[in-house]
């Protein structure tokens, strides 16, 4: 039957079937949240904050946009001025009804960020995971995936981050499971008392779906689970030893209790009785799909050669008696899981005492540590369809299982990878938007250098411009400080954009001053974080307000390259501050170098 949906439907709890992208569907989740806690007799409250970046670069925008509608429903979202600080305002949150002050039963937070922005979260997220949750509010981590740095400086996979703080971790394959592990994940938080991760990645965020968002479409079953005296749940007065021991030997396994009791983990296709079994979660469950339709293989298909897919919603902690009795006698387990292996590992673990001549196929076939010939799914970059068909496709052979339309698929696909190999004619970088002030503001003075940071100006590194390296966002400059003593060069230049001064890099900027190193930052101020979408500052930052605390810190010279146009209130500037106009900037910067210490140039 055919629903016609609006646009205007998406963030209407009164219809269930609507249109929306995975960013939007964070939105829905905490008015449907809301809302079922209402229906639930709950007065609860919602909180989000954190920090934006591919693939969640809109969440921030996207909750502006809807702020009036969030706040009719004790929705605050506030976006952090870094990722960490964000985070410890979302443990805040879980301490709110702790004291007898607060104003709900308990407040619901979402945090938003990219993998580098977890990594650099790790000291929060294990201090309040350790804390715990409220028993009526619960904590849900988005954590942005870039699998392949496609617009990172490194190729991030957050999973390993929150297995070492014991946080559990649900991988939605589309923006319907992002509403309905988002679900979950906060009914899981309640009831472990643990943070829980939400994997994203551009394959499921930034698609569009037509998606069940129907308040009731999901329930949940509290599982019988032995709680320790005082429950799970966070603790106002709690010791960091009894801390670790519920999580150990509680919180863990109540996760897992969890995820068995609402069957968040599946048999799809297949029965029981099916000798080979294939396992997949989130983006590579996709993957998987797509790849057995590229074999010619369906659920019939798959019943006739005797093989079973299982699809796992909870990729930590595995459900591991759920995962036994599926594969109770599988011959060979194969695992379709990019990058670093999370559900293998499990895999071999749950099997190890018991393997009753069962395979495990994962990273590779004849174990890790065998001949790169023997990879199977690799853990560098990331798995596509193509490739994924290919793979399964040659074991269905080996194992005896290879059809005729099997073999004929395998022909296509290895002709099409043969074309996909061709040397491209051209390849373009990409470069800076006309009119971008990082245009000039990264020319350098011939003989001198400058490092790159994070930000569009980075892409400077292959312009000529004498300007290599990077560091992480906040640690601009910081690596010169190591450097500087082992050099023959005297000075350096250092890019700052002013989302990042404004994120960290104000702390790189005090650290060079404590060290005494001869540097000049040139802070890009465009008043935007322009990579992600032009969002402004937190906090209202302005020129003459970096110009101010970089002064205070200790910086002696300071000056201010400007286009007329910016029409600068110039007495808000401290006094003894030059500008200048923009053409001079190389002059400026000729004379800057030569100055002992750290100094500052703004350019406006």
């Amino acid at each position: 039957m055919r629903h016609d949906v609006s646009l205007a439907d998406r963030f209407d709890l009164t219809k269930s079937s609507v249109l929306l992208n995975g960013t939007q569907a964070l939105v829905r989740l905490m008015l449907v949240q809301k809302e079922r806690d209402r229906r639930a007799g709950l007065h609860t409250g919602g909180y989000v904050s954190g920090y934006r970046g591919s693939p969640l670069g809109a969440v921030d925008q996207q909750m502006a946009r809807e702020d009036k509608l969030l706040r009719a429903n004790d929705i605050l979202f506030r976006p952090g001025l870094n990722e960490d600080l964000a985070a410890t305002a979302i443990w805040g949150t879980q301490q709110a009804e702790l004291r007898g002050e607060g104003k709900y039963d308990g407040v619901f937070a979402l945090w938003y960020g990219k993998g580098p922005g977890v990594d650099r979260s790790g000291d929060v997220m294990r201090h309040a995971n350790m804390a715990g949750t409220s028993p009526h509010g619960g904590v849900l981590m988005a954590m942005g995936d870039d699998h392949t740095g496609e617009s990172s400086t490194v190729c991030h996979q957050s999973d390993w981050a929150l297995v070492d703080a014991y946080m559990p971790i649900v991988s939605p394959a589309g923006v319907q499971e992002i509403l309905d592990f988002g679900l979950y994940g906060f009914a899981l938080s309640r009831f472990s008392g643990l943070w829980v991760g939400l994997k994203t990645m551009k394959d499921t965020v930034e698609v569009t779906s037509v998606v069940d968002g129907g308040l009731d479409r999901m329930a949940f079953v509290t599982p019988d689970f032995p709680m320790p005296e005082g429950g799970l749940n966070i603790r106002l007065k709690d010791h960091w030893i009894a801390q670790e021991a519920r999580m150990i030997d509680h919180k863990r396994f109540a996760a897992e209790a969890f995820a068995r009791a609402n069957r968040i983990d599946r048999r799809v296709w297949g029965k029981p009785g099916a000798r080979i079994g294939f396992v997949a979660a989130g983006k590579n469950w996709l993957d998987l799909t797509h790849a057995l339709d590229l074999l010619g293989i369906d659920a019939a298909e798959a019943e006739r050669l005797g093989i079973t897919t299982y699809k796992i919603g909870q990729t930590f902690p595995l459900d591991m008696t759920s995962f036994h009795d599926w594969a109770e006698g599988l011959d060979l387990i194969v695992v379709v899981e990019e990058k670093r292996k999370l559900i293998e590992v499990q895999i071999k673990e749950a099997i190890f005492d018991d393997r009753r001549g069962r395979r495990v196929y994962g990273w590779y076939k004849s174990g890790a540590g065998g001949m790169h010939e023997d990879e199977l799914f690799p853990t560098r970059m990331a798995l596509d369809p193509v490739m994924v068909a290919a793979r399964i496709g040659d074991i269905l052979v080996e194992e005896g299982r290879g059809t005729d339309r099997v073999k004929a698929a395998l022909q296509v696909i290895g002709d099409a990878q043969k074309s996909a190999n061709t040397q491209d004619l051209a390849a373009r970088l990409p470069y800076f938007c006309s009119g971008c002030p990082h245009n000039t503001s990264t020319k350098v003075p011939e003989g001198s250098r400058a490092y790159a940071g994070i930000g569009c100006h980075f892409m400077v590194q292959w312009m000529d411009r004498s300007t290599t390296g990077f560091t992480h966002m906040g640690g601009e400059g910081a690596n010169w400080i190591g450097e500087a003593p082992f050099s023959t060069r005297a000075h350096v230049f250092q890019n700052l954009g002013d989302g990042t001064y404004n994120h960290s890099g104000v702390l790189a900027i005090r650290a060079a001053l404590a060290a005494g190193t001869n540097i000049t930052y040139k802070i890009l101020f465009n008043d935007a974080v322009a990579m992600t979408g032009g969002q402004t500052n937190e906090g209202g930052l302005t020129a003459d307000r970096i110009a101010r605390e970089v002064q205070a810190m200790g910086v002696g010279h300071i000056a201010v390259v400007v286009d007329e146009k910016e029409d600068l209130d110039r007495g808000r500037f401290p006094s003894g501050i030059a500008f200048h106009p923009r053409e001079e900037l190389l002059k400026v910067e000729e004379k800057f170098r030569d100055i002992s210490g750290v100094s500052v140039i703004l350019y406006v």
